[in-house]
């Protein structure tokens, strides 16, 4: 067998296993150690490989990291009442803020990939397979032995509107600097990371410094007001913050009741680093920045048949523009608000009718949506 055609089984393998050792690479082929790093040498000077553990896409995939859950979802079929039994249906899904935008990414025709923490179990398993068939490259998430998976359970009431929720997701503090950086030719890699908050406050600094030293677009996506002290006070090197009117409050360490007290905390998160700031307020709309100005946009009117998942469908969809190009903040939340009415309307986390061209049908000149600059 030939030099050449060892050098092409050789990236096959990688491909298939990015984090295969050479040792194993040298058992597989029946070559010694210093073949196996010469072959790979040569594919690193033909940009084949990006360098150890990363293997170099057609495109430049979205890179999400953070949560990856069993959901669980029990919904009242009447009128909620407190401090008794209530009669209800119950489901099981997949969820978890990151593992949910890259799902949304995936329908919607991105190359993407997830740095999550699985347990190993069968709910990590069953987590995993999903991901790889709906599309997504999860060959870097850690797997973490006698650890259970994350969950969620969200009550709901008659309405499909979220009553409480409780998260058992302690297992993402095993996702650290140090595991960042193993996976860092990776990170470098993507086109653009989308972290979510459930991340310790170290790793979240040391996303924020990769973003600044390696020039790759940084999204980051708050997840509960709790969770918002994980937030650096520094935000140099972040190209978005999406969050909601309850934990830009928490932030800003203060009510804000009007639009002016919106805008006077987002402007100082912008001067904390942040380039841009989204902030959702469910049913009624979102608030985005534009220069130090901000820009409400209405959200769409529709019959809720299950509110989970609605904001992750529109951070993916925010995040998919952005990734054609354009830096119109308008634009992107207008897909944003499409793509969360069609989740609203789904009884699913992620909508299964979600397809690329539901956003082509948007574009810069679409004025539907109604757009207010606030003045003062």
């Amino acid at each position: 067998m030939t030099d050449s055609s060892k050098k092409e089984q050789l990236y096959q393998l990688i491909r298939s296993n990015p984090f295969i050792s050479q040792q194993d690479l040298a058992v597989e082929l029946r070559l010694s150690r210093s073949a196996v790093a010469g072959h790979i040498a040569g594919l690193i000077r033909e940009r084949r490989l990006l360098g150890r553990a990363y293997v170099l896409p057609d495109q430049r995939p979205v890179m999400c990291i953070g949560a990856a859950n069993l959901d669980r979802k029990l919904r009242t079929i009447a009128p909620m009442q407190l401090g008794t039994s209530n009669p209800a249906t119950a489901e099981e899904v997949y969820g978890g803020v990151a593992r949910n935008i890259a799902e949304n990414l995936a329908r919607l025709n991105l190359p993407t990939s997830l740095l999550t923490a699985l347990g190993d179990d069968s709910a990590g398993r069953t987590l995993q397979d999903h991901a790889e068939s709906a599309g997504i490259d999860t060959r870097g998430s850690l797997k973490l032995s006698e650890t259970a998976t994350g969950t969620y359970t969200a009550i709901l009431d008659d309405r499909g509107e979220l009553v409480v929720a409780l998260a058992d997701m302690a297992l993402y503090d095993r996702i650290t600097p140090a595991f960042l950086d193993s996976r860092q030719p990776q990170r470098a890699a993507a086109a653009m990371t989308v972290v979510d908050l459930n991340l310790p406050a170290d790793s979240i600094a040391t996303l924020l410094a990769g973003a600044r030293a390696d020039k790759v677009p940084l999204v980051i996506v708050a997840v509960s007001q709790p969770k918002m002290a994980r937030l650096p006070a520094s935000l140099d090197g972040l190209r978005l913050l999406i969050l909601n009117r309850g934990e830009l409050e928490t932030r800003a360490g203060r009510a804000l009741p009007t639009e002016a007290d919106v805008r006077a905390a987002c402007r100082d998160v912008q001067a904390q680093g942040a380039r841009d700031v989204i902030v959702t307020c469910g049913s009624q709309g979102v608030f985005h920045t534009k220069g130090g100005e901000l820009v409400w946009l209405a959200a769409h009117q529709v019959e809720v048949v299950d509110v989970t998942g609605a904001g992750d469908a529109f951070s993916a969809a925010v995040c998919w523009s952005l990734y054609q190009g354009s830096d119109d903040l308008t634009l992107a939340c207008r897909r944003g608000l499409k793509v969360a009415a069609m989740t609203l309307e789904s009884p699913d986390t992620v909508s299964p009718l979600l397809a690329a061209d539901v956003l082509d049908e948007i574009h810069d000149f679409d004025m539907s949506a109604p757009l207010f600059p606030l003045q003062g």
